[in-house]
């Protein structure tokens, strides 16, 4: 019987074969349906690199030492839960947090699965987290994708904890109206940004410890704020403490990430036919703009796409501010000539509703499943993070 061998990844002399088993498992996975396949430009680590601590392993086999398999994962501080304060002023929640690791990118070749490659590979990079101080892990997947679910919750002993929907909208050929006579769209500063996170949404769920980091990124395409048009605007904007010391009846908060420059997406396995309807919608939006016309975008080649985070607003007409917000971000995705604009939030998210997407793209049910790491609790009173539950998450851009 073979050993397996796990070791981290040579990132010069592995690439080539790492991509090569990218290839072998989607097309595996498609079975000759139309699926969707990841491209990650000649970078294995795409999409851990911008994380504070990561690794990548590899799986080899054989005398001639195989690759076989590959994960990746890495690690953050992020809120876990929140406590209630009392004080003479006013009461506020204050968040408890812990060391958070993230398992993503698990690949095992299909000649080469069932036989532990998958588990032994969880296995040492569990081992890697316990060493950097993690004291969750966690891991992401479609609720279709039974072979994951099964490793991680019945092999691994992850429990499934939070199902979380992806929003999906495509880029149209004609710019979208963002109800400029109602709502002010005003950019923030990175620090103002920050401010305003920090204050805000610090005690929510998954909430990065180094949000700073994340909104200083080059790939952070700018935070906006969308009020009601009159009370602010460029010119009068006073900053965040003065603004949330007296913040108007509504207002919402978006962010944008450039996942174009991290990889890219393709669908597979469409027929001619769905190819040509497709591309008839966007010739008719092209020649007709005025028309506004919902057209299909071009996503049967490589296509980027825009990122939404830290999504949330306050007051009865925010989810008006945050229509008007993805209206935005969709002209921006539209200006980098990306295929779709994302974004994930939890399925009891209020404002979940206001944002613009077509079911047909997008996935209700993204299940997250999460692993005690640790025997004692960190996070003290809180106890077992996993047993406890949540409404709201904030869904790290880095590692979508």
């Amino acid at each position: 019987m073979d050993i397996i061998r796990v070791r981290e990844l040579d990132i010069e002399n592995d690439s080539p074969s790492v991509e090569e088993l990218e290839r072998k498992c989607e097309t595996t996975c498609s079975n000759g349906k139309m699926s969707l396949f990841t491209h990650l430009l000649g970078d294995p680590i795409c999409r851990i690199r911008h994380s504070p601590s990561f690794l990548m392993l590899v799986a080899v086999m054989g005398p001639n030492k195989e690759l076989v398999g590959v994960i990746r994962g890495c690690i953050k501080t992020v809120t876990c839960g929140q406590k209630k304060i009392s004080s003479n002023i006013q009461d506020y929640e204050s968040p408890f947090t812990t060391k958070l690791a993230y398992i993503l990118g698990l690949r095992v070749s299909p000649s080469h699965r069932r036989k532990g490659v998958g588990l032994k590979l969880v296995n040492q990079m569990e081992n890697w987290f316990r060493k950097n101080g993690a004291e969750y892990s966690y891991m992401a997947t479609a609720l279709d994708n039974k072979p994951s679910l099964n490793l991680f919750t019945r092999k691994c002993h992850y429990s499934k904890f939070r199902t979380p929907t992806i929003l999906v909208q495509p880029v149209f050929a004609h710019r979208v109206k963002t109800d400029r006579n109602r709502v002010t769209i005003i950019k923030l500063s990175s620090s103002d940004a920050e401010t305003l996170y920090r204050r805000r949404f610090a005690a929510t769920e998954f909430f990065p410890h180094d949000i700073d980091r994340i909104l200083k990124n080059m790939l952070n395409l700018g935070t906006y704020l969308g009020v009601p048009a009159g009370s602010y605007d460029s010119e009068s904007w006073p900053g965040s403490d003065e603004f949330l010391a007296d913040p108007p009846e509504s207002w919402a908060v978006m962010s944008a990430w450039n996942c174009k420059e991290v990889f890219a997406l393709e669908i597979k396995g469409a027929s001619r036919a769905r190819r040509l309807a497709a591309m008839t919608t966007r010739v008719v939006d092209r020649a007709f703009p005025w028309l506004r016309i919902p057209s299909v975008p071009e996503v049967f080649r490589p296509f980027g796409l825009v990122f939404l985070y830290g999504l949330g607003g306050e007051g009865p007409r925010a989810g008006r501010m945050v229509k008007a917000l993805c209206g935005h971000a969709h002209n921006l995705a539209k200006d980098l000539e990306c295929g779709v604009v994302v974004t994930e939030v939890a399925s009891q998210d209020p404002l979940r509703l206001a944002i613009p997407h077509w079911d047909r793209l997008s996935c209700a049910e993204d299940v997250w499943c999460m692993k005690r790491l640790v025997d004692d609790y960190g996070n003290g009173p809180l106890g077992d993070w996993t047993k406890s539950p949540g409404h709201s998450i904030f869904v790290d851009p880095r590692e979508f």
